[in-house]
C-alpha cells in the first residue's frame, strides 16, 4: 500500500474550466512550437500537464476540437495584434515617422508572443491543410489592409510606376521574412539597421 502511494500521479489542482481550457490550449501550442503538428496528441498534452486524459476529454470532446478551438484562439489574437501594430498613418504623420512606428511595433509583437507567430511564420512538419488555409486567408485579409495603406499614400504623393497591389505583396513577404529572423536570430536583424534601411529605401523611390 505505501508502495503504491509512492508512484500514484500527483494530485492536480482543480482549475475553473476557463482557465483549465486555456491551460490545455496553452500546452497544445508550446508542444506544436517546439514539436511540430504531429506531436501534439491527448495522451501528450496529458503528459506534458502531468494530468489525466479525463481532464482535458471534460474541455474538448476530442484533438480535433481542441485544435479547431486554438486555431480560432489564436487567430483572434494574431489579427488583434496586427491591427495595433499596423495602423494607418496619422494625417500629418511624416513618413518615415510612421515608418519606423510601425516596424518597431511588429518587432515587439513578434518578440511579446512567439508561440503565436512561430505558428504563422515558420512552417512545420505535417501542418494540416486547414491550418495553412487559415494563415492564407488571413495573409491576404492584411495585405488588403495594407494596399490600402499603400494606395491612399501614393494618392497624396505621386509615384509613378509604384503599384500598391504589387507593393503589399513585397511588404508582406519582407514582413514574414524579417518576422522568421526576428524569432529565431534576432542579432541579424538590428532594429536601428532595419528602420534606417527601409526609409533609405522609401526615400530614394517615394
Amino acid at each position: 500500500m505505501t508502495a503504491a502511494r509512492r508512484t500514484r500521479r500527483p494530485y492536480t489542482p482543480r482549475l475553473p474550466a476557463a482557465a483549465r481550457r486555456d491551460q490545455l490550449l496553452d500546452t497544445a501550442l508550446e508542444i506544436i512550437a517546439r514539436d511540430g503538428y504531429g506531436a501534439v496528441s491527448i495522451e501528450g498534452i496529458a503528459r506534458e500537464l502531468e494530468v489525466t486524459r479525463p481532464v482535458i476529454y471534460n474541455q474538448f470532446t476530442d484533438l480535433d476540437e481542441l485544435l479547431r478551438t486554438l486555431l480560432d484562439r489564436q487567430e483572434q489574437r494574431a489579427l488583434a495584434q496586427l491591427a495595433t501594430a499596423l495602423d494607418a498613418p496619422g494625417p500629418d504623420e511624416a513618413l518615415p515617422d510612421y515608418l519606423e512606428r510601425t516596424i518597431r511595433a511588429f518587432a515587439g509583437m513578434v518578440a511579446a508572443d512567439p508561440p503565436t507567430w512561430r505558428l504563422i511564420f515558420l512552417a512545420f512538419a505535417g501542418t494540416p491543410a486547414a491550418v495553412r488555409d487559415r494563415v492564407e486567408r488571413d495573409r491576404e485579409l492584411v495585405r488588403g489592409q495594407i494596399r490600402g495603406f499603400i494606395g491612399a499614400a501614393l494618392a497624396r504623393r505621386a509615384a509613378p510606376g509604384v503599384d500598391a497591389d504589387v507593393m503589399s505583396h513585397l511588404v508582406i513577404a519582407g514582413g514574414e521574412y524579417v518576422g522568421r529572423m526576428l524569432l529565431d536570430r534576432p542579432e541579424s536583424m538590428p532594429l536601428d539597421a532595419l528602420v534606417a534601411t527601409v526609409n533609405g529605401l522609401v526615400a530614394q523611390r517615394i
